[in-house]
This record gives structure tokens, C-alpha cells and sequence, in this order.
């Protein structure tokens, strides 16, 4: 387990660096720029990781020194804070408060990271190092491709992340997609996805979850993996959909797998 958490970590603080640069060169102009989310701007977009990792290094903190998790109130402060900022204050704070989470995961020594439990206040049981830190990592690679995609239609998850990422695909799934938008039409698919290699199925019937490949698939969708990962978010727009994706048979159509997969 401290392996995995060990990608994550490494995820992270790439990431974290690689966003950070980014930031640092924008002005006024583009942090006021629509981002890939639809109701943000990039310095919201900016104020959502930034407040996000402050709640997260405190969740963490409350682990590592027995407090526990902090109530709801300290949520909402955080958020206050955070909208209250300029777009400048925002981007700032963000590479501040990123930058402090990111450096706190890489002083876990590894049994810290093996035996560690993170009591969410939300969940039914604790969550380990990697499970908190991968949900960090999905948050923040995909926020990170918000920001990216403002300046970069051709914008890309980052690779190191889309491994990992891939690894939990399907932790989410249930709750993100809609297993209603075929009509009530059972489709099993193939998905099978390139950098990494990958083959797995997807069923979308009563609900939407992951499997093994089927014998006989209904349809095989080819993809990048993070296309993948950006279809199951409702990052999909044909206008950030590269020419590699392909999808096989008559079941279904990749304007049905967006439907399934609205975003959040």
C-alpha cells in the first residue's frame, strides 16, 4: 500500500508544479478567463484547489495528531475566505496552500503511510493514505485540465496522474453517472484505452459500474485513458475529444456516453 501512496505522493507534487508554473505566468486578464468548468473562471477555479487543500491538510493534521476531523463550520469558512479573495489573492493563495498539503503527504515516513486512517467526518469508515491522497489527486487533475484547457483545447490529464487515476476509476462511478440515459437500454462495452494499456468493461444497465472485458461486447469504445477519465467527468465536449477516439458498434454512440456521463 505505501507503493501506491508513494505514485500518488510523486503525482502530486508533479502536478503541483507543473500548475504552479502555469499560474505564475498568467495576469489579470487570464485568470479571468472561462475555464473547462462551466460556472468558474479560472481564479474560482483556482480558489476551489486552494480552499480544497487547506480542508484536506487539516483532515490529514487531525489523523496525524488525534483531533479528528474538523466540523462543518470550518468548511464553510474556508470557502467564505477563499470566495472573499481577489482573482490575484486566489491565485496566489493557491500555490501557498497546495504547496503546503503537497509537502506535508511527502514527510509521511512509510509506515505513517501504510498505517495511517483519516477519519473524513462524511464516510462510514476512515480512509487510508492513498484513498485520501488519490482523491486529492483526482480533484486536482482534473481542476488542473480546467485551467489548461482555458489557454489549450488540446489540453491533456497529466500522465503521470492518469495511471493512478485509472487505478480508482471506478471508486465514483456509481454516483457520477446517470444510468437512465440510455432509456433503460442494457448495453455492456468494452473500453479499452491506450497510455497506459488498458482493457475493462462498463456496464450501463440498472446502474453504471466497472468489469471485466466482455466476452461479447455490445460496442468497444478506444480511447486515450485520460479521454477516459475526462468522459466519465463530463469533460467530453467533441471540441476537446482528439480524432484517436473510436467506438465500435451500432449500441451506442459516443453523444450516449456523454449522456451518461454528465459531469458533476
Amino acid at each position: 500500500m505505501s507503493e501506491r501512496a508513494d505514485r500518488i505522493i510523486a503525482a502530486l507534487r508533479s502536478g503541483h508544479d507543473h500548475l504552479t508554473s502555469l499560474v505564475r505566468g498568467l495576469d489579470a486578464a487570464d485568470l479571468g478567463r472561462q475555464s473547462g468548468a462551466a460556472e468558474w473562471d479560472v481564479s474560482q477555479v483556482l480558489s476551489h484547489l486552494g480552499s480544497g487543500a487547506e480542508i484536506g491538510l487539516a483532515a490529514l493534521e487531525g489523523a496525524l495528531d488525534g483531533t479528528g476531523p474538523k466540523d462543518g463550520d470550518f468548511n464553510k469558512s474556508v470557502w467564505a475566505r477563499w470566495d472573499a479573495m481577489s482573482p490575484k489573492e486566489r491565485a496566489e493563495g493557491f500555490v501557498a496552500a497546495d504547496e503546503a498539503l503537497v509537502s506535508r503527504y511527502e514527510g509521511l515516513d512509510a509506515q505513517t503511510r501504510e498505517d495511517l486512517r483519516i477519519d473524513l467526518g462524511f464516510l462510514p469508515m476512515p480512509v487510508d493514505v492513498p484513498t485520501l491522497a488519490g482523491l486529492r489527486l483526482s480533484e486536482f487533475t482534473f481542476h488542473t485540465w480546467d485551467v489548461e484547457v482555458a489557454f489549450d483545447p488540446a489540453a491533456a490529464l497529466a500522465p503521470d496522474a492518469t495511471g493512478p487515476l485509472l487505478d480508482q476509476s471506478g471508486l465514483l462511478l456509481g454516483r457520477i453517472a446517470r444510468a437512465d440515459a440510455l432509456d433503460g437500454r442494457p448495453v455492456h462495452l468494452a473500453i479499452r484505452t491506450t497510455a497506459p494499456e488498458r482493457s475493462f468493461g462498463l456496464v450501463v444497465g440498472e446502474a453504471v459500474a466497472l468489469g471485466d472485458e466482455p466476452a461479447r461486447p455490445d460496442a468497444v469504445l478506444s480511447a486515450p485513458a485520460e479521454w477516459w477519465l475526462r468522459l466519465t467527468t463530463g469533460r467530453h465536449a467533441p471540441a476537446y475529444t482528439p480524432t484517436s477516439v473510436t467506438l465500435t458498434g451500432d449500441a451506442v454512440t459516443l453523444d450516449d456516453l456523454r449522456r451518461v456521463f454528465p459531469g458533476f
